[in-house]
């Protein structure tokens, strides 16, 4: 059994966003809703520096960013964008802080991934960060030292805590397909190469050392082994994306002991299934891939299938609820 699959996960978390802009309001209904696993809330309604770019772009080291009309723009020095992203995380932290006093367990924290970032992130010409692969490095080796500072304010703020800290790669399968556009939209910047996106994300995961790293994306076609040679503990993605064409490789991720986070309910407001049938589609994968059922709750844990920033508040909890009791369900009848 690997080191990963020793570290005990809850049954369900959340995947990062929430509506609102009240960080108190946001991290009670986190840590009321996941009392085995919660999560450090992001309200991106909050404006420019609460949104997933913004607020990665803040916990860089040497490096900062600014808003310009095409989106976030790296710039020689702080300015209001990033004080007020640094701010609003700093909100955050005192909000979590509050409400886990006397938490012993585990307790997630994300943050963009190196190739989404350099996919988002504007140099001075107006390309983005991926069109220069030495200023790929450095913006990883700036978010790997970021992400350690990080992490060892959480820790500080919550000693109990086990930290999960996840990355959010939505836009890898368009890196690694050549799928970017360029700043004119004329043409897109080219794949980078399989093995440098391998060795970059195992650097920056190495930054957690003491801890499971989970990567996450909610786009179609997640790159399962790729992120498996990496040495991530879970995987977290849209569990409706899915398609037969997969099923070689979550067996295989299971079989080696790579959690997966798998997100059932939809991120924006609507009715909810019942939490048994909600889970179905796991229990018919499962049955698919020939694994024992028992293995269910020790290898899964439930989410939404995306963040909830789109949702209102009243659905946000709801749906929070419905992923505690589905994951109830899943492990109470895994057959």
């Amino acid at each position: 059994m690997s080191e990963n699959s020793k570290f005990r996960f809850g049954s369900a978390t959340g995947v990062g966003s929430m509506p609102g802009e009240d960080a108190r309001e946001a991290a009670k209904m986190v840590v009321g809703s996941f009392e085995d696993f919660p999560h450090l809330p992001e309200l991106p309604a909050r404006g420019p520096g609460a949104d997933m770019i913004g607020r990665t772009a803040g916990m860089l080291v040497e490096l900062f960013a600014r808003v310009e009309p095409s989106g976030w723009r790296l710039g020689d020095r702080p300015g209001r964008d990033t004080r007020r992203a640094r701010s609003w995380l700093g909100e955050d932290l005192d909000a979590i802080e509050e409400f886990t006093q006397g938490y012993e367990g585990p307790l997630k924290v994300q943050a963009v991934g190196p190739w989404t970032l350099a996919a988002a992130l504007e140099l001075r010409n107006g390309e983005v960060a991926l069109s220069d692969l030495g200023a790929c490095r450095d913006l990883a080796g700036s978010l790997a030292e970021g992400l350690r500072v990080h992490l060892e304010e959480v820790q500080r703020r919550i000693p109990g805590a086990q930290l999960v800290l996840q990355l959010d790669e939505p836009s890898l399968i368009a890196v690694l397909r050549g799928h970017v556009r360029s700043a004119s939209g004329y043409r897109t910047h080219r794949a980078v190469d399989r093995q440098l996106i391998e060795a970059t994300l195992r650097d920056v995961i190495g930054v957690h050392s003491g801890g499971p790293v989970v990567v996450h994306s909610c786009a179609p076609d997640v790159p399962f082994a790729l992120l498996r040679r990496t040495g991530v503990a879970a995987v977290s993605f849209d569990f409706s994306l899915l398609t037969e064409r997969d099923d070689d490789v979550i067996g295989e991720a299971v079989e080696g002991g790579t959690r997966l986070f798998a997100g059932v309910d939809p991120g924006v407001d609507g009715p909810l299934s019942d939490p048994a049938g909600s889970v179905m589609g796991v229990r018919t994968l499962w049955r698919r891939l020939g694994l024992h059922p028992g293995l269910l709750a020790e290898a899964v844990t439930i989410t939404p299938s995306c963040g909830l920033a789109g949702a209102s508040p009243d659905h946000a909890r709801k749906a929070l609820a419905h992923c505690v009791r589905a994951a109830r369900s899943l492990a109470d009848n895994p057959e």
